[in-house]
């Protein structure tokens, strides 16, 4: 391939615990782009440098091991903290890691992590006042250990500028395609996406995630509640039947509710009730309607808002992705 004038250089952190997929992945991913943009012939084409980076047994720093095409520079005009299948170990990158991280993105680098990669980046300080996004099933321990960055997990990506978080362990490909697409365009990025056979829109977290609720929060009259709840999601209940039960006032449990799983009782209810609805989707041919009594709305119409709320898809839009009948 002709050398381009002016190469992009993206950067692979290749942290202890990273995910070897997405490491090469992500650089199968811009090789591909690098072939596309020249066979479609574009004059204006940036090359793409991938390089690995990681830390050097020998000196103890953290140094280029790989970069294809060869050449490349110290100036990363990207980098991204790719997944662990270790979720929060993410965090046991040491103080060298983080602060290399960190002056990368002083000097210019739009700074990206996938799924736990994102424990990495928050720690080296560069998500405070930013909207992020990690893995669903990380949200509570990320809440707990960065309370003050703000968590969408229902979202695949966040591209804040010069910070681009993407969410689940597979969201490397969905990044890379957003960085090929910034830096090569959308006619690369498409033929990119079609030869990966990668839906390059239209996906998020929330299609693909799980109601897990809070259980080891220690109040136990909550969790009577919660446990009346999860068996009994189909039956009509209130305020009053739920806080008599826990032998509190409404306002204190209310609060103590909250406190416990993060939600209302209404919400709680209704992700219950959501849950069971697409399993119905998934595996049923049962009719909405039906589908809506069944799980305790008598409103069918309700319910439709409530899951097209809660999922991000209408029911019928859910049932043709996910049925498997």
């Amino acid at each position: 391939m002709p050398e381009v004038e002016n190469p992009v250089e993206i950067g692979v952190l290749n942290y202890p615990g990273a995910q070897a997929s997405a490491v090469h992945g992500l650089t199968d991913l811009f090789t591909a782009a690098n072939r596309f943009s020249t066979e479609l012939g574009r004059e204006t084409g940036r090359q793409i440098r991938t390089s690995h980076w990681q830390v050097a047994r020998r000196t103890g720093r953290i140094e280029r091991a790989f970069v294809t095409p060869s050449g490349g520079t110290s100036r990363l005009d990207a980098l991204i903290v790719p997944p662990s299948l270790e979720g929060r170990k993410a965090m046991q990158t040491g103080p060298k890691i983080l602060t290399w991280v960190k002056k990368r993105h002083q000097d210019g680098a739009i700074v990206c992590s996938i799924c736990a990669g994102a424990f990495v980046v928050a720690q080296a300080g560069l998500f405070q006042g930013r909207s992020v996004t990690t893995h669903w099933a990380l949200e509570e321990q990320f809440s707990e250990a960065f309370p003050d960055i703000d968590l969408q997990t229902a979202k695949l990506i966040i591209e804040d500028g010069d910070i681009i978080t993407a969410g689940g362990v597979m969201a490397w490909a969905d990044l890379g395609l957003r960085l090929i697409d910034r830096f090569d365009g959308p006619s690369v990025m498409l033929a990119v996406a079609r030869y990966f056979l990668v839906d390059p829109r239209g996906r998020e977290q929330q299609f693909y995630s799980t109601f897990a609720p809070h259980l080891h929060h220690g109040d136990q009259a909550i969790l009577k509640v919660q446990h009346w709840l999860q068996a009994n999601f189909e039956c009509p209940t209130s305020l009053a039947v739920m806080s008599g039960m826990a032998n509190l006032s409404e306002r204190t449990f209310l609060r103590r509710f909250r406190k416990a799983t993060g939600r209302n009782p209404t919400a709680y209810l209704q992700q219950l009730r959501v849950g069971k609805a697409r399993e119905l989707l998934e595996f049923s041919s049962m009719p909405f309607n039906q589908i809506s009594w069944k799980v305790g709305y008598e409103d069918a119409s309700a319910f439709r808002k409530v899951f097209q709320k809660v999922m991000g898809l209408s029911p019928g839009d859910y049932k043709r992705r996910f049925a498997v009948n």
